[in-house]
């Protein structure tokens, strides 16, 4: 024995470090996507198959997922190889039919058809090739059979041809025999090269003795023709010869001898004569009605009725064609070749047809399992293919081979129409039992609400159970027909206490709908009986729900009688508010008046008619009619009113205050009429405003000068505080707090006679319309004079600055005309107008932009180290002027406009 069968182990690990050699380490790799990723780069080495298999067989114990490649190519490998013997084998099946003397075209069909089946790479040679030349092999057969079928119609065609003609003189025969006789010479050149075709041997049984039949049967009807005209020509120049076997001719030439007919030689000329037009009459009678019916059909293209309208035509031709008239006979002539030309065309179009059904039968199971059509819609349409295959035998010869095909496709498709009724019939008694189950628990449901009173549950309940009726799936009409009177019977049951319940419930909300109309009627409107009544309604309609239409009937039914009553207690009390006192019809008047000057957009006239409206309020009445008249005739522009209550109107002061604003303005302005003004209101208390958009507090160290003050006493050098003059702190202990001493309650602002509601409203609305007006009116002035204040600096026009009265009461006349100075000169230094803008932003307290902050801090750092230099809110006028002297700037406007923005509002 040798080392490998005494140490299998040895043996196994020799082979191991042989494949790990093989594969490039696949068996050595530390991980396994090392492996994998090494086996992948031996696959593209392409080993061999044998390779492979023994390179996944000891791998595949090791590492499941680096031998899946291998796997993978192993199986396509065995595919590629299936697919080839699979070629192989159906190639062979093919070269066998087309060696085939005579191929059976069903054989041709089955091949493709079983070959797709069996899963052979139809697609790829070989067998693309062999199923191509199957293809045209069965396409030459199926011609050729067409092409027999046109030649025996064409044969057809010829012997009626022959046949009118031996209803026609012999003459006329005799002109038509070399055109006929090259026309049947010709058609039996191509019924001989139909029999020479490589293809005739392989054509169905049926079609063989088709031609052959035609042939004998024309050459007949040819050969006798050809002896009858010749017998004709004889006894045309031979008296003694006999005559032709054509009634037709015979008559002709006994017509042309002088002899009398046999059956008319005994009667008279007169009688003759009137029997001959008879007949006539009577042939052309039946042959026109027939070719009238034939032509009519025709028309229309009706292939299932015309040729039985030949046929007639034909028949009445053989029994009257020798008493018609040559008009007559070339329309029916013609009339009968056009038929015979849409015969042919009827069969060889309902072939067609058959063709195209056929296909569609072997594509209902050709298709992907995916793509076939339902059980339902495959029923209908097999049904309906059916019935056209029915439809195209009526209307032309059966086909009984693609009948065979049809129905063998039809049959196959029909398997899977039988699978699925299968299925269906399984379904069916899944939703009977489960329909049965839900019979047996609306009974159980029924026992075992029997004492229950929960009426919204047991709705919710039954409500269910009819939902889960409804999707419990499909029935057949004769199963739903017998469960449908169960389950009616099984809920009127479960619902016969509720529907019990309801109708209580319904008689007591109609006892309750009564008692409301009572009360509603009653001289005097009960409130603590209504609302018993309402609290009884919704105990009612909580405890026993209606159906919802129901029951908002009828709770609308219960609340009119009711809101009738409470509209008429209304009315009655709107009637007797309409009588207006006095008092309420002037404040009235006065707000209507507020409202007419808000429309006006002048802020004189707005503060004027509120002056008016508080001392109507308080019922100053000569007041009021004191201050109209004056607020009529004020003549002041309504810009001059706006700006000068710019400061006022934006931070909300009284009418007063702007009033005593105002009377500083400047003489250049006419001053209007004093209006009477209410006393000002004893201030209570003040809180801070620590909402968006109000009025911030100034800031900490602004007013209160340099750090080292605030360790001064009270009346130091400066004689009190360096950031105001505000004086000892004891001086002003009770500003703001009203006159009156500890334990004394204030005094109430007389506010007047008691207004009525519809007063009260209008005047609280049209102040603060008013209040909206006078305040947009400001900002509208304030941005336009700061606008003209920026226009100024730019264009270094003094004349274009606004007046004193125009900017407000924050710029003092001394400071527009150091600003006016400034304009004017123009030699400001642009350090210094730097230092000026961060002043005036901090005496506004507004953002410095991002590039200036440093500079910023830098400077207020440097402000508390000078003792004694004003703070930035008390100079910013002066600021402005340094700013107004340097050059413009856009950004140094953007961030002066900014500052005054801020600077003017405040008080």
């Amino acid at each position: 024995m040798n080392s490998a069968q005494t140490n299998p182990s040895s043996a196994k690990t020799a082979d191991t470090q042989a494949l790990d050699a093989l594969t490039g380490g696949v068996f050595s790799a530390a991980t396994s996507g090392d492996r994998a990723a090494r086996v992948r780069e031996w696959l593209a080495t392409d080993p061999s198959p044998e390779r492979m298999a023994e390179v996944f067989k000891e791998l595949s114990h090791r590492d499941k997922g680096a031998a899946k490649p291998l796997r993978e190519k192993l199986e396509e490998l065995r595919r590629a190889k299936a697919q080839e013997t699979m070629a192989v084998e159906w190639a062979e099946k093919a070269n066998t039919l087309l060696a085939l003397p005579r191929l059976n075209m069903a054989d041709a069909l089955a091949w493709q058809r079983d070959a797709a089946k069996a899963g052979a790479p139809l697609s790829r040679e070989p067998l693309a090739g062999l199923k191509q030349a199957l293809a045209e092999r069965v396409k030459a057969i199926e011609d050729l059979q067409h092409r027999v079928q046109v030649e025996r119609e064409a044969a057809v065609l010829l012997a009626q041809r022959i046949e009118v003609l031996s209803t026609k003189s012999w003459r006329d025969a005799q002109g038509a025999a070399e055109v006929l006789g090259a026309d049947v010479t010709n058609w039996q050149g191509q019924a001989s090269s139909l029999s020479a075709d490589a293809h005739w041997s392989s054509m169905d049984p049926k079609f063989s003795p088709m031609i052959d039949s035609a042939r004998q049967q024309l050459t007949l009807v040819w050969e006798a023709f050809q002896a009858a005209l010749a017998q004709a020509v004889v006894a045309s120049t031979d008296a003694q010869a006999p005559l032709p076997a054509v009634p037709v001719w015979a008559d002709e030439l006994r017509t042309a001898r002088g002899e009398a007919a046999p059956e008319a030689r005994t009667a008279a000329a007169p009688v003759e004569n009137a029997a001959a037009q008879a007949r006539r009459t009577e042939a052309a009678e039946a042959v026109g009605a027939a070719l009238k019916v034939l032509v009519k059909e025709l028309a229309e293209g009706h292939g299932k009725a015309t040729p039985k309208a030949a046929a007639d035509v034909r028949a009445a031709l053989k029994q009257h064609g020798r008493h018609i008239g040559a008009e007559l006979e070339g329309q029916v002539h013609a009339a009968l070749t056009q038929a015979g030309e849409l015969e042919g065309w009827q069969r060889w179009r309902a072939d067609q047809l058959r063709e195209e059904l056929l296909a569609k039968a072997e594509a209902l199971t050709a298709a992907p399992e995916g793509q076939r059509l339902g059980g339902r819609k495959m029923q209908e349409t097999l049904r309906q293919l059916r019935e056209q295959w029915k439809a195209t035998d009526q209307g032309g010869v059966p086909n009984h081979g693609l009948w065979k095909k049809f129905d063998e496709a039809c049959t196959r498709a029909h398997k899977l129409v039988e699978a699925w009724l299968d299925k269906v019939r399984e379904q069916a008694e899944q939703h009977k039992a489960q329909r049965l189950a839900l019979l047996d628990e609306v009974r159980a449901w029924t026992d075992a609400h029997a004492e229950s009173s929960d009426w919204k549950k047991q709705i919710r309940e039954l409500h269910q159970l009819a939902e889960r009726w409804r999707e419990a799936g499909h029935l057949s009409e004769k199963q739903f027909a017998e469960l449908q009177p169960q389950w009616k019977d099984a809920m009127h049951l479960a619902h016969a206490r509720l529907e019990a319940a309801q109708a209580e419930s319904l008689a007591r909300r109609r006892a309750m709908i009564e008692e409301a109309a009572a009360l509603g009627a009653a001289p005097s409107l009960r409130i603590d009986a209504v609302k018993a009544l309402q609290q009884r309604w919704q105990a009612e309609a909580q405890a026993v729900p209606l159906d919802r239409k129901q029951e908002q009937k009828l709770w609308e039914a219960f609340r009119q009688p009711i809101d009738e009553a409470f509209n008429r207690k209304g009315a009655d009390r709107e009637k007797a508010a309409q009588a207006v006192s006095e008092h309420d019809r002037r404040v009235l008047e006065a707000a209507k008046a507020v409202d007419a000057a808000n429309q006006s957009g002048d802020a004189q006239q707005i503060r004027a008619a509120v002056a008016a409206l508080e001392a109507a309020l308080r019922g100053q009445a000569q007041a009021v009619q004191a201050a109209a008249p004056a607020a009529a005739s004020a003549d002041v522009p309504a810009s001059t009113a706006v700006d000068s209550g710019v400061s006022a109107a934006a931070e909300g002061d009284a009418p007063a205050e702007a009033a005593a604003d105002a009377q500083d303005e400047s003489a250049e302005a006419p001053t209007p009429a004093p209006a009477p003004v209410a006393p000002p209101k004893k201030i209570v208390a003040v809180r801070g405003d620590d909402r968006p958009g109000m009025k911030k507090a100034e800031p900490a160290g602004n007013d209160r000068g340099r750090p080292g003050d605030r360790d001064r006493k009270p009346g130091g050098r400066d004689g009190g505080r360096p950031g105001g003059d505000r004086g000892p702190r004891g001086d002003n202990r009770g500003e703001g707090r009203g006159d009156f001493r500890m334990g004394e309650r204030p005094m109430r602002e007389d506010r007047g006679p008691r207004l009525g509601d519809a007063a009260f409203r209008a005047q609280r609305e049209a102040l603060e319309r008013a209040d909206m007006a006078l305040r947009k009116l400001a900002a509208q002035a304030h941005g336009e004079v700061l606008s003209r204040v920026m226009t100024a600096w730019e264009k270094r026009d003094a004349e274009a600055l606004p007046s004193v009265q125009e900017l407000g009461g924050r710029v003092a006349a001394p400071v527009r005309g150091a600003w006016v100075q400034a304009l004017q000169a123009g030699n400001g230094q642009s350090d210094q107008a730097a230092t000026a803008l961060l002043r005036l932003e901090i005496a506004a307290d507004v953002p410095t932009p991002a590039e200036q902050l440093s500079a910023r801090r830098m400077y207020q750092l440097q402000l508390l180290t000078k003792r004694n230099e004003a703070a930035p809110t008390q100079t910013w006028g002066q600021d402005a002027a340094q700013v107004l002297a340097s050059g413009f700037d856009a950004t140094a406007a953007r961030r002066l406009q900014n500052a005054l923005k801020a600077l003017l509002k405040k008080a």
